[in-house]
């Protein structure tokens, strides 16, 4: 350890000439926590006070934008926070290092001891702000923390360079991507789609819409395989009340997001809720390219569900078109690895004709196919003036990647959906207290009694009275 010597205290002649006005004894402030061994140290004792007055023609207010702190109060802007190099002398062995955090301490029993002039940097930074920044890593912050305590004499090499390693290791451990979003959810915008987990989940989960299943599984797939997709996908999923179409959209959610509807990266909207007032749509459309551009910012995988289409005010989809188009980047931003999801009951009626048809040809419902129904889908949809999507320009621009069919409910089905609502509760599966809940939907056609009209949305409500 260095041992420096102060410089001596200035002759009788000399006491005007230093850095404090009037006489030197007035560098020692007037407390009592500086011994008359201050006046001796002269540069020392002006330190401890910082008293010294403003130079010749210097205001006394600090740099502009800069709070007044008592390490800076006469300095010029621009000059270091730091004091002068003091040179350190050792006064006892009881007595060690005093830390200080950028000035000197004087004690009766001590003479001044400055701390080490890279912790004085440091200090400097956090002192400043952004004028200046510590610009020491970890482990060497650690070691001359270390060496600067009054304890340091008591550490071993070995010692020292343990408590370096570890919190080397430990820094590192911290700064990895994977132990931080335990913790806090991430964007994982290369993560790929596990298609396995998603075909499970809606075999198990999704009844009686095999075409629904087919499309969903491929779309998703395809697209999250596609390392520079050309578009957004977006997807418009139709049919009636019941039918599963929210339940696809949670599904979905869950496979790319593990917080599904939860997650900071899925954003729904509800047509009545979100958009209730239609004199207020020019309002709504800013609004929405606000949140979707804000949130695609911040995660490219974002994913967009809007529900209650049929009810939504017409000429407000219209407004993310710029979105969901071919374009590279809309104002520096890329959408082209979003997801859009639009929830409809309209069309429901002629995907119901055409399921009818079919069974009264006595065809079996999964002989319906995507290109029996899209077409007329898409063309009912973009003619309803109740779809949302009345003569929108993402149909005219055929800006909608898939319209998929959601197939009313047969009576098998709906006892599917009770056994799965029982499960979900563990309950033990009593196919008596099934089949009475099924019994007591209602079913259409009134001659045939074919397929439920509400689907499977009241299984759970009817299940709470057996």
């Amino acid at each position: 350890m260095l041992h420096h010597r102060l410089p001596s205290a200035p002759k009788e002649g000399d006491r005007s000439k230093g850095p404090g006005a009037g006489s030197w004894k007035s560098s020692c402030p007037a407390s009592g926590h500086v011994s008359s061994d201050c006046r001796k140290a002269g540069w020392a004792g002006r330190l401890a006070g910082d008293v010294r007055k403003p130079r010749s023609g210097q205001s006394r207010t600090s740099a502009p934008g800069v709070v007044a702190r008592p390490s800076q109060k006469w300095r010029n802007p621009g000059e270091s926070l730091s004091p002068p190099p003091l040179q350190i002398k050792m006064a006892s062995r009881e007595e060690g290092f005093t830390r200080l955090l950028g000035v000197a301490e004087v004690t009766r029993r001590a003479e001044a001891r400055l701390m080490e002039p890279g912790l004085r940097g440091v200090q400097s930074g956090v002192a400043m702000g952004r004028l200046q920044r510590p610009i020491l890593p970890a482990p060497l912050l650690l070691l001359l923390l270390l060496s600067a305590a009054p304890a340091a004499q008591a550490f071993e090499p070995i010692s020292v360079g343990i408590a370096i390693g570890a919190a080397s290791a430990l820094t590192g451990y911290l700064s990895y991507p994977d132990f931080y979003c335990r913790f806090v959810e991430c964007c994982r915008e290369e993560q790929p789609l596990n298609a396995s987990a998603l075909k499970l989940d809606l075999e198990e989960k999704l009844f009686g819409q095999h075409l629904a299943r087919e499309v969903i599984l491929k779309a998703l797939t395809g697209f999250r395989n596609n390392k520079n997709p050309k578009k957004p996908l977006t997807l418009s999923l139709h049919g009636w009340a019941g039918t599963g179409k929210n339940f696809v959209s949670q599904i979905v959610a869950e496979n790319l997001h593990p917080k599904g509807l939860k997650s900071n990266f899925v954003h729904l909207f509800v047509s009545t809720l979100h958009f209730p007032h239609e004199q207020e749509i020019k309002l709504y459309q800013e609004q929405l390219q606000k949140w979707i551009r804000g949130n695609v910012s911040a995660c490219e995988r974002s994913v967009f569900i809007f529900d209650e289409m049929d009810k939504l005010h017409r000429g407000l989809i219209d407004s993310i078109k710029p979105f969901l188009d071919y374009y590279e980047q809309v104002d520096g931003i890329s959408y082209r690895k979003a997801i859009f999801i639009f929830l409809s009951n309209a069309g429901g009626d002629l995907i119901t004709r055409m399921a009818l048809d079919f069974w009264r040809a006595g065809k079996k419902r999964e002989d319906i196919q995507l290109k029996d129904l899209e077409p007329v889908l898409s063309l009912g949809v973009f003619n309803n003036k109740n779809s949302g999507l009345w003569h929108t320009s993402l149909i005219d621009k055929s800006l909608i990647d898939y319209f998929v069919p959601f197939l009313p409910l047969e009576y098998k089905h709906v006892k599917m959906c009770v056994r799965a609502e029982m499960k979900s509760r563990g309950f033990a599966i009593d196919e008596e207290v099934v089949t009475r809940v099924a019994d007591e939907m209602t079913f259409f056609p009134k001659e045939e009694k074919i397929y439920s009209d509400k689907g499977c949305k009241t299984v759970q409500t009817r299940l709470d009275f057996h």
